[in-house]
This record gives C-alpha cells, structure tokens and sequence, in this order.
C-alpha cells in the first residue's frame, strides 16, 4: 500500500501517527532521494503481533536491543568470513601474477588484464538472476552453501591451469558463481535490518573484503617464500590449491550458522521471531518476505527498471566502483615502487588496514546522523586528491601516501552508495532484490574495461 497510513485517534488523543519515513539522506542541490512509506505506529498496541501486544514500549525497546545484539552476533562473522574467502579467491590472481604466474604460462601484459576482466563478465550475468532466485527459494542458508563450495573449487583448479586458454575458463566460471554471493548477502542483510541499521552492516560485510586485501599480501607472501617448488608445485599454484581449499571447507558450516529469512528461521523464539518481522513492517508499513509463494519475481523486476532512482543511484555506484578497479591490481601498482617480490606483498597490507577503519567509522557516523551525501561525497574528493598525486610524482613516500588513502577513500564512499540502495528502494522484497544485484552488475561492467587501465607500458604513473 502507498502513501500514508493515518489512525483515526479522538480529540483526547494527544499520540500523533507518524507520517512516514525519510532516510533523511540529501543529494546534491538539497534535493532528497527520498522514501516517504506509510508506516504502522509502535504506540498502536492492535498492530502488534500476538505475543508483543501485553509489552510497554519500553520492554519492547528492550527486547528489540538484545534480539539486535543475537542477530548481529549470529550472522556478521559468518557472513564476514564468507566475504573474506569470495574476495580471497577473485583477487588472488595479482598476487599470483607477482609471484611468477605469467612468466610460467607465457602471459602477455594484455593477456593477463584480460584475464583479470574476464571474471566480471560471468559476474554480471549472474547477479540479478540469483538475487531473483534467492528471493523466490528462501532458503540463503544452503544458496550460499553451495556457491561457496562451488567456487571454492573453481579457485582451486585455477591452480592446475597450463595454459592461457584455461585460465579464461577459469576466471570466467569463477566470476559467474560467486556473482551470488555479495549482491544476494545485501539483499539477505536488508531482510533482517531496518534502514537506519543497514549502512553499519553493509560496512561490516564490505570490510571482510578490505580484511582479505590485509591478509592477501601476508598470505601470498609467506606462501612465495616457503612454499615455492614444494612437492614440484610452483607458489602461484600452491596460492590457488590452498585459498581454493580453505574455502570449501569454510562452506560445510554454513548451512549450521546462518540462518534463513526471519519468517521462517527457527533459531528464534516464536517472539523474537515475531518482533524480527514486526520492526520491519514498522520500518516500512508492509510485510517483507513472507514465503515463496509470495515473490513475485516478474512484477517486482518491473518495478526496479521502472523506478528512476534506481538509475541514479546506478550512475553513483559505477563510478565508484570504476575506481575502484585499482584494487583488482593493487599488487602490481605497488610493484612500481620498485621493491621485491615479498617487500611488495607486504607493502599491500597497511592500506586495507586503514581502509578498514575508515569504512567502518564513516558508515557507522552515517547511520548515527541519518546522512549520506555527505559521508560519500567526501572520501570519494579525497580519492580524487589521491589518484592525482599517485600520477603526478615518482617519490616513493609521496606515491605510497597516495596508495594508502586509495582504497580507504574510494570504499568509505561506496558502502555509503550500497546502504542508499536498500532505504531508497526498500520495498517490495523482489523490488529491492532485483535492484541490488542491478545496480552492483552494471556497476561491475566497469571492471571489465578499467582493466586495461593498468597495462605494463602505461606503469608506473598509468596515465595513459
């Protein structure tokens, strides 16, 4: 139902109905993407749900607290960890190439970035198909389950790859499964949150990526140094078999630990599971997901490619995402400082240390002041400070700074982006399904072609 539900109170009756809700997120000019839904009243005692109804406001503010305390402790480090592995996996590939993948296969420059952007093509014909098909099953429990086994063991057969042919074959696959997983944890993450909550956890999640960029350079390092030509298995290879394996392992826990949608999940008590639906009806004035037979997939499809804002906020996420891109070669951009093999692998780390930090500190002030221009507009002028200053000079501590502020600056204003998506278009469920996984497909497409951006002849300025 649209527009704005009012109750009919008597003269006497002093608690006025709110009359919507607005993220409060302004946009350039002082205009408002704004979301203005009817929404249900908490002091409306007959909204609630059977088992809320004998509750004060404030034992229901209570019990929301700690049943947010069980949610996030039950879901974010699992979907943390999974994060981790998915961007463990697809960005491996420089690390691989710094540890004398290319020279073994006979990779050209262009071969090699074709490799890299050949993932996101498989990428981003799978996103909004799965995100579609998470949304009718309603089952992300054994969704992700599979997935993850499933390129867990496409990364680990990278390792066996002998020639250029294969390792396309390869990537592409890789690409096309795990398109499931980031897009469909966002749509799963807004059907347990309210918007006010989301820009926090979207942080939360994005930061198993930022924690994976930390760790990938410690992880390829010690691997290059201790395990090249063991058992006759070159690193790079070793880098595939082992990430690859880790992840499948991974997978077999996560069916146990992540819970359904709240509809349906039987880890909560029949009240929590109640106040879990009933805060985000409150949030919005409508039910979320409420079983498979109630997705309408083709309808809520219409309503996303109809929708103007979801063209907009297209246009903000591709740009971020564009530069971004850095990130899918930031082994090799370091490279160009001129150190060695394993000095370069650990000199990747600090960046996405601070990155993580900043990510989290600006999306938790984002939620805490009800803001979003800002809190994007701002990182993203500082990562355009950054890439001037990287191109602009050959000192290595001027050149490095800038490598440091690149993946905080350009990540504290895309989460920012990806939060927007969820309280701009927040409802119906497979309106916002689809939305996500287009918004983050086309976004993607960019990968394909910045690519080519970061090519050996353009280094070490990659102006050109």
């Amino acid at each position: 139902m649209q527009g704005i539900l009012t109750r009919k109170t008597d003269n006497n009756d002093s608690t006025a109905e709110p009359r919507g809700i607005d993220d409060g997120a302004s946009i350039a000019g002082g205009a408002t993407l704004r979301t203005t839904t009817s929404i249900v009243s908490r002091r409306d005692i007959n909204e609630r749900p059977p088992l809320l109804k004998g509750l004060s406001d404030e034992e229901i503010e209570e019990l929301e607290i700690k049943l947010k305390r069980r949610i996030d402790l039950r879901l974010l480090p699992m979907i943390i960890l999974i994060y981790i592995m998915n961007y463990l996996d697809r960005n491996n590939i420089p690390a691989a190439q710094v540890a004398g993948m290319g020279d073994e296969l006979g990779l050209t420059s262009s071969q090699f970035n074709t490799a890299v952007s050949i993932l996101f093509v498989g990428y981003i014909l799978m996103q909004v198909p799965s995100n579609l098909f998470l949304d009718k099953i309603g089952r992300p429990s054994i969704y992700f389950t599979v997935v993850m086994m499933v390129w867990g063991a496409i990364s680990g057969a990278t390792g066996a790859v002998q020639n250029y042919s294969g390792l396309l074959v390869c990537r592409f696959f890789l690409g096309f499964i795990e398109a499931s997983y980031f897009p469909g944890c966002l749509f799963y993450l807004s059907s347990w949150y309210t918007r006010k909550e989301l820009s926090l956890r979207t942080a939360i999640l994005y930061s198993g990526s930022l924690i994976s960029g930390a760790v990938s350079g410690l992880i390829s390092a010690g691997i290059t140094d201790g395990l090249d030509g063991k058992a006759g298995i070159s690193a790079w290879r070793w880098l595939f078999i082992l990430e690859g394996s880790i992840t499948v392992f991974i997978a077999f826990f996560i069916w146990i630990v992540i819970p359904d949608f709240p509809k349906t999940t039987k880890w909560l008590s029949e009240q929590e599971r109640q106040l879990a639906c009933w805060r985000l009806e409150r949030d919005i004035g409508e039910e979320d997901w409420s079983g498979s037979e109630a997705q309408k997939v083709f309808h809520g499809l219409k309503l996303a490619f109809t929708d103007i804002k979801m063209y907009i906020l297209m246009v903000l996420v591709t740009c971020c995402v564009a530069s971004g891109s850095i990130t899918n070669f930031f082994p090799i951009v370091v490279q160009t400082l001129g150190f060695g093999k394993i000095e370069t692998l650990l000199l990747t780390t600090p960046p996405y240390i601070l990155a993580t930090i900043v990510v989290l500190g600006n999306a938790w002030h984002a939620d805490k002041k009800g803001e979003r221009y800002f809190h994007i507009v701002i990182p993203l002028a500082i990562s355009v400070v950054a890439f001037i200053l990287a191109a602009s000079t050959l000192n290595i501590a001027a050149r490095y700074v800038a490598m440091m502020l690149m993946p905080a600056s350009i990540y504290g204003g895309y989460i920012c982006a990806l939060s927007w998506i969820s309280a701009t278009l927040p409802r119906p469920v497979t309106k916002r399904a689809a939305a996500l996984a287009a918004i983050n497909a086309v976004s993607n497409a960019s990968s394909i072609w910045t690519a080519y951006m970061y090519t050996e002849p353009s280094a070490p300025r990659y102006g050109k």
